[in-house]
């Protein structure tokens, strides 16, 4: 069974820094996909960035040079650090894995397993 719980969200204000964190256990190996997702009010979900076993990562143009992200094959965890917060940063994020793909898609379908989300707000 699939597990993942993220945490670190919260409010800051705009130009601000977060880091996301998101615990996975159960069947998620080193070699497998894993990323951050976001969703706001009246927007569809949305890719923000992913890696894939080899480190190699993608992000939305969007996010690109201000979030980064990262996982710790020790800790179970995958990380989104958020640098440079803007008000249209705001929504619900997840983390999520691919058991299948490896390659990194930005896109929410090729993900089997979500966790429950944070939210993060900024204010401008």
């Amino acid at each position: 069974q699939v597990q993942l719980v993220e945490s670190g969200g919260g409010s800051v204000q705009s130009g601000g820094s977060l880091t996301l964190s998101c615990a996975f256990s159960g069947n998620i190996y080193s070699r497998q996909c894993m990323g951050w997702f976001r969703q706001s009010p009246r927007h569809e979900r949305e890719g923000v960035g992913t890696i894939d076993g080899d480190g190699r990562t993608r992000y939305a143009d969007s996010v690109k040079d201000r979030f980064t992200i990262s996982r710790d094959e020790v800790k179970k965890t995958l990380y989104l650090q958020m640098n440079s917060l803007r008000p249209d940063d705001t929504a619900m994020y997840y983390c999520a894995a691919d058991p299948v793909r490896r390659i990194c898609e930005l896109r929410p379908a090729n993900y089997n397993y979500w966790g429950q989300g944070t939210q993060v707000t900024v204010s401008s």
